[in-house]
């Protein structure tokens, strides 16, 4: 698709699925749950349609109210989560997993996007999870299932057990100062869709004085340029903000576009590992 035309409306087909993404999504880390909900709300009116939540996050809950307040149908609004770490059994872990799903959407409810969160508890923890995510999905508990924060090596080791292999997505950190593109090819190769988690870097960049010169040249804010930068990277893009007028902003991206010669510019900051806030991938 070409820059120019993306648009807000715009979804990603998922590898071996008849689901598809949303390619902006709203991120709600450390949104606090007597912020959450109107935080939520303001986003859905703003015209996002995907939420990305985790157990980790502890608002699970308050991301499925929003969806309900909001009166848009479910089917509409793209709903994500994750599990941090197995349960300890695959009936414990699966548990972990199902009460997610019934804390947002309910006893006959569902997730759109069950992730897991780290591989960082070792190979056997992730089986344990995804073949967890696994029979969510099967039981239609959960309509796409995906990992984080994981490299190359990860997704590999998965093919040995896994049914839905590659997963649909993975969601990583990335921002021009951290382009993690070993995992990114490796993701793209294997269709794999890519979901970036800190696109704005918390605003430890905004007085970075390229990407100053580049909002001014666009007469857009330093977060503006930085979600269109990932959108145009061909990433779901997952902004996080608890103000009313910033949420709204970051939706405005779609009237503008970044040439090719702005993207390079961009693409020149990558510093590595060493450009991750969070975490870069091992691979």
């Amino acid at each position: 698709m070409s820059p120019s035309k993306l648009a807000l409306t715009d979804r990603l087909p998922l590898h071996n699925s008849l689901v598809k993404i949303p390619r902006l999504g709203f991120g709600i880390y450390q949104s606090p749950a007597n912020v959450c909900i109107n935080s939520c709300l303001i986003a859905l009116k703003s015209g996002y349609r995907h939420i990305d939540s985790a157990q980790f996050y502890r608002n699970e809950t308050e991301m499925g109210e929003a969806a309900r307040q909001s009166g848009i149908p479910r089917n509409e609004v793209f709903l994500t989560t994750k599990i941090m770490s197995a349960g300890g059994s695959a009936e414990k872990t699966y548990k972990k997993c199902l009460d997610s799903v019934h804390q947002i959407d309910g006893e006959k409810g569902y997730v759109d996007l069950f992730l897991i969160h780290t591989p960082s508890g070792g190979p056997a923890a992730v089986k344990e999870m995804y073949q967890a995510l696994e029979r969510l999905e099967s039981e239609g508990k959960a309509r796409s299932i995906g990992v984080s924060n994981f490299g190359v090596g990860h997704i590999d080791e998965m093919k040995h057990y896994a049914r839905i292999w590659p997963p649909h997505v993975n969601q990583i950190e990335l921002h021009p100062w951290n382009q993690q593109r070993i995992i990114v090819d490796y993701c793209n190769q294997h269709k794999i869709v890519i979901e970036a988690y800190c696109p704005l870097v918390r605003n430890l960049k905004a007085h970075d004085q390229t990407l100053v010169d580049m909002s001014k040249k666009h007469d857009k804010t330093t977060a503006q340029i930085l979600i269109r930068y990932s959108l145009q990277k061909g990433w779901v893009s997952l902004p996080k903000s608890d103000t009313p007028s910033r949420i709204e902003a970051n939706v405005d991206v779609y009237g503008f576009s970044l040439t090719d010669e702005d993207m390079k510019t961009l693409d020149s900051l990558d510093q590595g590992a060493k450009g991750a806030i969070v975490q870069a991938v091992k691979n």
